[in-house]
């Protein structure tokens, strides 16, 4: 009877051994199950990131059927921590606050470089939309001296952004009076008077912008020329671009700079669960399209641009399938 127990345990501990064995991806983590629960980082709700990770969770539900949860977040800086300390298992995220990660420079300067970081697809760009009304007499970046400026929630994204663009223009905060405000903040502020203007980094059309624009004049502050260059020659994640003349209410096209959005996937999934992922996502990718304006430039044409860090092996074996990498 002895000998059958021991006999029993090895053949437990074999089965034990075989399944860790099959739980290992090739980026060295480990595999989830087929209830592997999937968290979704985004951003604010009133942001386009976040209807976005809504579209996505239906979509891996609906066809891989896994549990999924979208979690609303303060945006890029926070989501890179949450995959980074294996909180979330998507994020969405700007190229900017990636490479700065990646790198340990910027926002992520002093830590140590997160090189786990890997990338499913880029999604679409951002547009640097510097927003505020026509009696502020606001016309440039060098017009928000002595102004109150919404710059982004703290370490964000967009108030990454913000201290590079005031720098591309020979300014930093001490030249402005910057409160810390999401930009669905600050443009509610713009509105009582308490603040003149905001950075807005998103996907265009902006729901707060458009709402502004219902009860004042709102515009877009461009940004181009001499500055542009700087921000190209110096913070290369940037492009130059426009907003398409009615966007909101403009008669004409808005220069200013703009940003690939990525998103990213934890490196401990293996490759056959990113491969499936990324297979469910670009079969049915009309319905991400359908979730916001700025979703409908995702695309299997698009799928490397700006991206500063390694693809995910299942991604990257997805994609040179289909002939969208080398």
């Amino acid at each position: 009877m002895k000998k059958m127990l021991i006999i029993f345990a090895s053949l437990i501990l074999l089965l034990a051994a075989c399944s860790g064995e099959n739980n290992s991806s090739e980026d060295g983590g480990a595999v989830a199950s087929e209830d592997l629960f999937i968290t979704i980082a985004t951003g604010g709700t009133s942001g386009v990131y976040y209807p976005i990770g809504g579209a996505l969770s239906n979509l891996i539900e609906a066809n891989l059927g896994f549990d999924t949860s979208v979690q609303a977040t303060g945006a890029s800086v926070e989501n890179v921590n949450l995959l980074d300390t294996n909180r979330a298992e998507l994020a969405i995220t700007m190229a900017d606050t990636v490479l700065q990660a990646y790198e340990g420079s910027g926002a992520f300067d002093g830590e140590t470089p997160k090189s786990d970081l890997r990338g499913l697809t880029a999604l679409y760009p951002n547009f640097v939309q510097l927003v505020t009304t026509a009696d502020t007499g606001i016309n440039s970046v060098e017009d928000l001296r002595g102004k109150r400026v919404g710059v982004g929630a703290p370490n964000s994204g967009v108030e990454l952004n913000a201290r590079i663009i005031l720098e591309a223009h020979g300014m930093s905060y001490d030249d402005i009076n910057e409160d810390y405000l999401s930009y669905s903040e600050a443009v509610d502020q713009i509105k009582n008077g308490m603040v003149d203007a905001a950075f807005v980094t998103s996907g265009v059309p902006n729901a707060t912008v458009i709402d502004l624009s219902t009860t004042h004049t709102a515009k877009i502050v461009p940004i181009e020329g001499a500055a542009m260059e700087y921000l190209e020659e110096n913070y290369p994640f940037f492009s130059a671009n426009v907003i398409p003349a009615g966007a909101y209410d403009n008669d004409k096209e808005i220069p200013t700079a703009s940003i690939t959005n990525l998103l990213l996937v934890n490196h401990q999934l293996s490759e056959e669960v990113v491969y499936d992922m990324t297979k469910a996502i670009f079969e049915n990718i009309e319905a991400v399209h359908g979730s916001h304006n700025a979703a409908k430039n995702i695309s299997l044409d698009t799928v490397d641009v700006g991206m500063p860090i390694p693809f995910h092996p299942g991604a990257e074996k997805y994609f040179k399938e289909v002939g969208a990498l080398d």
